[in-house]
């Protein structure tokens, strides 16, 4: 029989967060009944329109466990009664000795609210992210004998202590991440456990190939600019100080406008950097922006750069999910060789990879792909034709489905 899957997200809706809108669209659309399980309320009223397609329920947690006391009390109370509460009791008291903080407070507190408000209409809970959401997910489970598993992107698993990632890798029925450097990282902390590599890979029908000539801009004409374009949270991992310190290093008489998208803490600091380096007439701040708009901006574009390093948290990407969505439009891209990034990229053959942190590499192939439309094309096919061979979504999707239903969560 059909049975229910409890996501739990750090959020919902979230704009950042498309490759999990995505991800739920098409589990539901093969079957599975999910209900939606978000730690967080949203910030602003922007949705993507993939968020008003996904049909499933959505519970929002209390945030702060004292917004909703009431809630979160009786929530308390039920749970005490639940045949796994001593036991999820003691492993939070463990992690709570190590962890000395609010935070790991309310995350007791959510896992209460999710056992005794969610858990009784569900088969299964499945965490997206290894910190917050899968502690919230694995006390849950413990109280009430569910099981669980979890999805794996990249700060949970690299800014999240070691014993503490072995703890849940070894707790959870089953764990996937999105790239083959996750992979490795999360199996070696505990070896033996076997962890799924699911790529998030892209629709093919929300990303459809471009339908343009080729652009032979060159940089030579001040009225018509090379279009570079990047998209990205303004955050430190995004290596937004690197790409504008490349900026400034470009020639003079090299003509060429970048566009950004997305929205962060750093974009007010990033946008006074731009204006003291004298590159503010050169720069569009578009800000948040939904999915389709998005796609206008890729498909408008001539060259595409991202330069992700590693944060001094250690927080990184694992594989932007924004590389895969440019190349599925035949951009050209030019990014690092940080983390996964060269899974999807092979320098020279689709793409571009320089050191991570490292400005005047990068201005130096800025310059020469801006300066070479034709390279710009070759390399912008060769990246179509990889992401529309290797990273489709149907292959991640087809995996995860078999795997709920191993666990006796089958799709109609």
């Amino acid at each position: 029989m059909p049975g229910h899957v409890a996501f739990v997200l750090k959020g919902w809706p979230r704009l950042s967060e498309t490759f999990i809108a995505q991800e739920i669209l098409a589990l539901e659309q093969r079957g599975l009944k999910i209900r939606i399980v978000s730690l967080r309320h949203p910030t602003t009223g922007d949705r993507h329109a993939i968020h008003d397609a996904v049909r499933a329920p959505v519970t929002w947690l209390p945030e702060y466990l004292h917004e909703e006391p009431g809630r979160t009390w009786r929530a308390w109370q039920r749970a005490r009664k639940l045949p796994g509460y001593a036991f999820a009791r003691r492993h939070w008291l463990a992690d709570l000795r190590r962890d000395l903080t609010r935070n790991r407070v309310r995350r007791f507190g959510q896992a209460c609210v999710v056992a005794t408000e969610i858990a009784p209409g569900v088969d299964h809970l499945h965490a997206h992210f290894l910190h917050t959401p899968a502690s919230v997910t694995r006390y849950a489970a413990m109280m009430t004998g569910l099981p669980w598993s979890a999805s794996a992107h990249a700060r949970d698993i690299y800014t999240t202590p070691r014993r503490e990632l072995a703890d849940k890798i070894s707790d959870c029925r089953w764990l996937v991440t999105c790239t083959a450097t996750n992979r490795d990282w999360l199996e070696s902390l505990v070896p033996g456990r076997r962890v799924s590599l699911v790529y998030h890979g892209i629709d093919q029908a929300r990303w459809p190939s471009p339908d343009r000539p080729p652009s032979n801009r060159d940089g030579s004409n001040p009225d018509d600019p090379v279009r570079l374009v990047t998209v990205g949270r303004p955050v430190e991992k995004k290596g937004y100080g690197t790409l504008l310190a490349a900026l400034a290093l470009l020639p003079r008489d090299l003509h060429w406008h970048l566009t950004h998208a997305g929205d962060g803490p750093l974009l007010p600091s990033l946008v006074e950097t731009a204006s003291r380096s004298g590159l503010d007439r050169r720069i569009t701040w578009l800000g948040a922006r939904r999915q389709d708009e998005i796609l206008d901006v890729l498909q408008n574009g001539d060259l595409f750069v991202l330069a992700p390093v590693i944060a001094r948290d250690g927080d990184r990407d694992g594989l932007p999910n924004v590389l895969l969505e440019a190349q599925s439009q035949a951009l050209a891209v030019v990014t690092t060789d940080v983390s996964a990034v060269g899974e999807l990229v092979s320098d020279g053959v689709n793409g571009c990879l320089v050191p991570p942190g490292d400005a005047p590499a990068l201005a130096s192939r800025l310059c020469r792909l801006v300066r070479s439309p034709q390279l710009r094309d070759r390399l912008g096919r060769a990246g179509e034709d990889r992401v529309r061979t290797d990273f489709s979504m149907e292959r991640g999707i087809d995996r995860l489905v078999d795997l709920f239903a191993s666990n006796g969560v089958a799709c109609e």
